[in-house]
């Protein structure tokens, strides 16, 4: 028994390192050409190490104010809008746990319509153009306050908390919002770190929206600049290979610098802010999730 318990532990620990690497890998190679010297990059395929270490691709990308004031907008709406929706569908979901809430059923079924129905991209459009959204910050903001998902896990989870601590706050005088505010909320910490988790993922990583809905360069987050690179990147990148190969350099005098490597580099800086708060809201995630998920 000890010998088969020992070949499966192999077996399995061996698989999920495999499974484990090949999750990593494409980061470790961004990261690897991200700190590589452009030409070097092109002329040698990169795997782990970097070829020609240089940070001369991050110093350029922070030389340039307009990622600068990308990334501002990008953490700005990441911030204000998490907090918002978090907020906001916290205090929907909490009156939906009241029984004796007039219109309750029609409220339920009003939010639950838009989850299945949209009126798609024109409609959204001409919606926002005539709320005075486009070419606004606040478009990246307001359209997304609401998640009928996001306002039912909450109230599930409302809903497993003793219905006690409210009758005896009613005692005391308490009004309903300062039940809210000094009671459920402060129990509720890990369904409302899981869906600030997953509505922050969604402003941070949201490109359509700067894409289709903002022509004003100064308002455009940091992922639709980031997809504006991607697109692009092909054809600069032949560019910049045929212009090496012929003799030639770049007309900004940026020889270790190719559009390839800074589209790396940006890449990095992008992801990398998820990937460092992740591990702070995990223990919160996975709470939130499995209590959220029980029905009381």
């Amino acid at each position: 028994m000890r010998k088969k318990w020992s070949w499966f532990s192999i077996f399995n620990y061996t698989l999920l390192a495999v499974f484990a690497f090949s999750t990593l890998y494409p980061f470790i190679y961004i990261l690897a050409y991200s700190l590589s010297d452009g030409a070097e990059a092109m002329k040698h395929p990169i795997y782990f190490l970097p070829r020609g270490f240089t940070f001369e691709n991050y110093i350029q990308i922070f030389q340039d104010s307009t990622f600068l004031n990308a990334y501002v907008i990008t953490v700005s709406r990441t911030v204000i809008g998490t907090s918002l929706h978090v907020f906001l569908s916290a205090l929907f979901a909490y009156a939906l746990t009241k029984k004796d809430l007039p219109g309750r059923s029609f409220f339920t079924f009003f939010i639950f319509i838009p989850s299945i129905f949209s009126g798609g991209m024109i409609p959204n459009f001409i919606l926002f153009r005539e709320l005075g959204l486009i070419n606004n910050f606040w478009v990246y903001v307001f359209p997304f306050l609401f998640s009928f998902f996001h306002i039912i896990i909450i109230r599930t989870f409302f809903d497993q908390l003793p219905k006690s601590l409210e009758e005896s706050a009613q005692i005391d005088g308490a009004s309903n919002f300062r039940i809210f505010m000094s009671i459920i909320l402060p129990l509720s910490r890990p369904v409302l770190a899981t869906i600030a988790l997953f509505q922050g993922v969604f402003h941070w990583n949201d490109w359509f929206t700067g894409a289709y809905f903002v022509t004003d360069e100064a308002l455009r987050p940091v992922q639709t600049l980031l997809n504006e690179l991607l697109t692009e990147s092909e054809a600069l990148a032949n560019a910049a290979q045929r212009s090496s190969q012929s003799g030639t350099t770049v007309s900004s005098g940026l020889i270790n610098v190719t559009p390839e490597s800074l589209r790396m580099a940006t890449l990095i800086i992008a992801t990398l802010p998820i990937i460092c708060i992740y591990p702070f809201l995990q223990k919160y995630f996975v709470k939130g999730v499995m209590v959220g998920s029980i029905k009381g």
